[in-house]
Order: structure tokens, then C-alpha cells, then sequence
């Protein structure tokens, strides 16, 4: 069986992090299953969980009233979710739900929180990380939005 440190090394976000910060970051994850239909995130609720898609597909949702769930989009293996434990007041800005068995590595956003505080330069190098994670969901939601609202519109 593979640890989870070496797990860390084939997620996307993490290639080319120095194995000591892998270690670090491996310290705080845990592996978690998900069934089809589990949330792994819920809106509103304290963020402190972020996770990297093994396997399995996952839903990312908002409520929209008089219409239920709405999906906007849908994550991957090698995907990760959930940025709002490293934002204050840590609140999930969406509902996050398998859409098959889900197998993640689960992070521990106060775990990782805490060893930012005593280096530094690991908080610096996965925000920059995560920064452009976020760039790319925006753009495809940029995409989306062109998509949506561009047609026959002058």
C-alpha cells in the first residue's frame, strides 16, 4: 500500500513541491472515501477541510431557490476543492457532492494553518498554488458565463 506522502506527489497541484514540504503537508491528510451522493462539502458550514481528488468525480453545487441544486461545475481526479479554510471567517461557499465513489486525500486546514504559522514559506508555496487553481476555476467560469449570456446579446 502507498503512503500518503507519495499519494501527494501525483496529485497535479502538488508536482515539483520539495519532499520535505510533501512530508509536512502529508502530516495533515488523512484518505477518505465518499459514496455516491455523500457531500463532502457543505455551504455555509465551517471550512476547514480541503481535499485532492484521487478518484471519482464531484459535483460542486449552489442552491438556488425555486430551482434546488444547481451544478457548476464538476471536479476530477488529480482535481482539488475546497479553498475557503485558508480565507476568513472559513465558511464553504458551495455544496460539494459525489457524483460516484469518491477516493480523496482530506487536508486538515487547522493542522495546516497552524504549521504555516512556523514556516513560512510552505504557507507561501502552496497559496501560490492554490492561487492558480483558482485562476483556472475562474476562467472557466468566464467561459461558462461567455457561453451562457454571449449569445444574440447586444
Amino acid at each position: 500500500m502507498r503512503g500518503i506522502e507519495e499519494l501527494l506527489g501525483e496529485v497535479p497541484m502538488f508536482v515539483g513541491m520539495e519532499p520535505e514540504r510533501l512530508a509536512l503537508l502529508a502530516g495533515c491528510a488523512s484518505n477518505r472515501v465518499f459514496k455516491n451522493g455523500d457531500y463532502l462539502l457543505r455551504e455555509g458550514e465551517q471550512a476547514d477541510t480541503f481535499f485532492a481528488i484521487r478518484d471519482g468525480d464531484v459535483a460542486l453545487e449552489t442552491y438556488v431557490p425555486e430551482r434546488g441544486a444547481l451544478r457548476l461545475e464538476t471536479l476530477h481526479a488529480g482535481d482539488v476543492l475546497g479553498w475557503s479554510w485558508l480565507v476568513p471567517p472559513h465558511r464553504t461557499m458551495f455544496d460539494a457532492r459525489a457524483s460516484c465513489t469518491v477516493r480523496s486525500l482530506a487536508f486538515d486546514g487547522r493542522c495546516l494553518r497552524a504549521k504555516f504559522e512556523q514556516d513560512q514559506r510552505l504557507g507561501y508555496d502552496l497559496l501560490t498554488r492554490f492561487v492558480t487553481v483558482l485562476a483556472d476555476r475562474l476562467q472557466s467560469t468566464r467561459l461558462q458565463l461567455l457561453d451562457v449570456y454571449g449569445h444574440g446579446a447586444r
